[in-house]
């Protein structure tokens, strides 16, 4: 069984110092709790930073700590003080964080946070390389570590990596503000799975991964030159029985053993029992709207009156970032809005906003949820947020009410919530209004929905989900391989090559002799090219025929030189070597003016693309355009064209970034047929990438060698990753 490897900024493991020895506790948290499992049961380790400075610590307290985390199946990644505050709180805190939440105003472009950055990557990836073999799995985490995926991937391809994004990933126009925008994306890439929390997040992944590499994605994969990436959302859970099973036993305790909160929420009561309390929990920062759901509850206060004095906001606000100024200014107006609500609208008898700058005990924690009668989450973006969740599990009686932002991330499971946009005001002190008048019945049978769902979704359920997520991209790898012409397979090729008396070599030109360029025209052969190809023709065995959608003009003038047989117009041309041109068909063009009008409004309407004409077929381009864009209007194209194609015997073609109108009748595969009945070939290969191959891998012989570039599903007999890896193997074939 495969080892699964944890990789996260931090261990799953406090570290405290007493009397001269340091120990280890478990922490808190979500990603603890359900990594914990994971790790432990598949025999993994878990890679992160200790939470201490290492130039403060002797050398022998360092040892004395890593010992320890060995026993804990731990590995401690040191980082100096001058790299906690460059990686973590300058690159990481100071620049991804703020863009990814959209918060570009707060970005601090120092590129000394950015070479920290990849600095500290690099210690965690070579940290986890320490332990990790071919066939492991390694579980990265997090917005800390974008880059360490594609550092383990360049040492150890065979190895399978996920990686999870616990933070939003934003829109293309605000990621590529970002200078490091590529690097970033090309470090996630590494990974063979990336998960997020919703699909809203993957999708904005997947737009930045087209316009600024411009790899293509089908459905959810995304397909590198030499592999295939998964993408997909798991929406984190909670680990629900631990805060249903704490509700419970809190609900049942006596009262002497109660905690001290616990008893003065039951006095808040006793004193006046229609009173009614609003949660609202969060760290302190930015993401989190706690101004603006002051500024609500303030207009609610103003708005519903007859509520003033049976309604309080119980306002947990941990202690973020202390030091930087953006939480000092952020601190001060909180502090300042409480302030004021509670002298406008309070009394001696009345407090509207009990307010809590501190962390809180567990317990603690569950008290509060159990005891508020409305969560109010109103984040102006957030990731996730568990809180939400971690209010339902805890409501054992099945009442409550969740009034939440939908910009949070967990909006997307919790429809039965009142939701709302976090910046409008009027919109929140209304639901505020609804929840409090909501009829117990409504809150039971909304919150049943609600406890069925997150149960069932907990934490662990997540972690299993993800980890099914790896085996199956496993799955995709091992299928790519599967037809992979690996070194033996190479080998055996070349060997049967190299007896054969008499070969067909069948080659198709864009995407599989050169790679695709913006400019169709500028895809002219290299010299290594060239030189490639005068190897193969020299020796007299080998009959090397160039197959492609080319116009003849354009090849004849790129390879007239060389001895080989030309097929262009995917099959409607033929020259042979030192012939003339034939048409291979009778064929007209008398369907372009009907045509070319449809296609000319596809050019008006998408900025970007362009035709392309030739002798018997029409070409429209749209590698150059918004990637979205151009995918939607080349099946508003195809749309469009089925209903005309009929009339004139017409066939759609489908290259790559283009849609080709040609003859209806002909392709690579009739043409490929034609030209082997002229010969006997006791050796036939053929080699594309695209989908107008496909015909002539249909229909050559069975005994024939065919060869697929790239990792789409064919119906050849193996595949290659690449141009540069074909070249690679028709230099072999070329030494024989």
């Amino acid at each position: 069984m495969s080892k699964i490897h944890i990789v996260s900024n931090r261990l799953p493991l406090s570290i405290n110092k007493e009397n001269d020895t340091f120990n280890l506790s478990p922490s808190v948290g979500g990603l603890a709790t359900g990594m914990r499992s994971v790790y432990k049961e598949y025999g993994g380790k878990w890679v992160g930073w200790p939470g201490l400075a290492e130039d403060d610590l002797t050398g022998a307290e360092r040892d004395e700590i890593d010992d320890k985390l060995v026993e804990e199946d731990c590995l401690a990644v040191h980082l100096t003080k001058e790299e906690i505050s460059l990686y973590y709180e300058g690159f990481s805190n100071n620049v991804i964080w703020p863009m990814f939440h959209y918060f570009a105003q707060f970005i601090d472009y120092n590129p000394n946070y950015w070479e920290a950055y990849k600095k500290v990557n690099q210690k965690f990836a070579e940290k986890a390389l320490e332990i990790v073999d071919d066939g492991d799995i390694v579980w990265i985490h997090d917005y800390q570590l974008l880059l360490v995926p594609e550092m383990i991937k360049s040492v150890k391809p065979n190895v399978t990596i996920g990686f999870f994004l616990h933070i939003p990933f934003p829109s293309f126009e605000v990621f590529r503000i970002l200078p490091w925008r590529n690097e970033l994306i090309r470090g996630m890439l590494g990974a063979d799975l990336i998960g997020f929390h919703t699909y809203d997040y993957e999708r904005h992944f997947f737009s930045s991964v087209r316009r600024l590499l411009g790899y293509e994605i089908s459905f959810n994969e995304i397909h590198l030159e030499d592999r295939i990436i998964l993408a997909d959302a798991f929406p984190m859970g909670i680990d629900y029985e631990k805060f249903e099973n704490l509700a419970k036993d809190i609900a049942h305790k006596p009262l002497q053993e109660r905690s001290e909160l616990h008893r003065e929420l039951e006095k808040y009561f006793l004193v006046s029992p229609e009173r009614k309390l609003i949660l609202s929990i969060d760290r302190l920062d930015y993401t989190k709207g706690i101004p603006n759901r002051l500024h609500a509850f303030e207009k609610f206060l103003n708005k519903y009156p007859e509520f003033k004095n049976q309604v309080s906001l119980i306002m947990l606000v941990v202690p973020s970032r202390n030091e930087v100024e953006q939480y000092k200014l952020l601190k001060s107006e909180v502090d300042e809005l409480v302030g004021r609500i509670n002298g406008q609208y309070g009394d001696v008898n009345y407090t509207p906003v009990w307010y809590f700058y501190r962390s809180l005990p567990f317990e603690n924690l569950i008290e509060l949820y159990s005891s508020s009668d409305v969560a109010l989450i109103t984040p102006v973006r957030d990731g996730m947020n568990l809180v939400a969740k971690e209010y339902i599990a805890s409501r054992v009686n099945q009442s409550g009410v969740i009034i939440i932002s939908e910009m949070a991330g967990a909006v997307k499971e919790l429809g039965e919530a009142i939701i709302i946009n976090p910046n409008n005001e009027d919109e929140i002190a209304d639901s505020i209004q609804q929840a409090l008048t909501m009829p117990i019945e409504e809150q039971r049978r909304r919150m049943r929905y609600l406890q069925d769902r997150i149960r069932r979704y907990d934490v662990f359920k997540w972690s299993g989900e993800f980890i099914k997520g790896m085996k199956k991209v496993e799955g995709i790898q091992r299928n790519f391989l599967a037809k992979k012409i690996t070194p033996q397979v190479g080998k055996e090729l070349t060997d049967a090559f190299a007896k054969a008396s008499k070969r067909a070599i069948f080659l198709d030109y864009d995407g599989t002799l050169v790679n695709f360029k913006n400019d169709p025209q500028a895809a002219s052969p290299d010299e290594e090219l060239h030189n490639l190809i005068t190897k193969l023709e020299e020796d007299e065995k080998n009959m090397v025929t160039v197959i492609s959608g080319r116009d003849r003009d354009t090849l004849e003038k790129w390879l007239g030189n060389h001895r080989v047989n030309l097929i262009v117009e995917h099959g409607v041309w033929l020259k042979k070597i030192g012939g003339d041109w034939q048409m291979l068909d009778n064929i007209n063009a008398s369907w372009k003016p009907v045509i070319r009008p449809i296609l000319e409004n596809f050019v008006d309407r998408t900025p970007g693309t362009f035709i392309e004409e030739k002798n018997y077929s029409l070409v429209w381009h749209y590698r150059n355009s918004v990637p979205e864009q151009g995918e939607l209007r080349a099946n508003e194209l195809k749309d469009e064209l089925r209903n005309m194609i009929a009339n004139h015997n017409l066939e759609i073609m489908e290259g790559n970034k283009v849609i080709e109108l040609k003859a209806g009748g002909i392709n690579k595969g009739v043409a490929a047929l034609r030209f082997l009945r002229e010969n006997e070939y006791d050796y036939i290969i053929a080699i594309g990438d695209d989908w107008t191959d496909e015909y002539m891998f249909r229909e050559l012989p069975e005994t024939a060698v065919t060869i697929k570039v790239g990792l789409k599903s064919t119906a050849a007999s193996y595949k290659l990753e690449s141009v540069k890896s074909v070249r690679s193997f028709l230099k072999n074939l070329g030494k024989k």
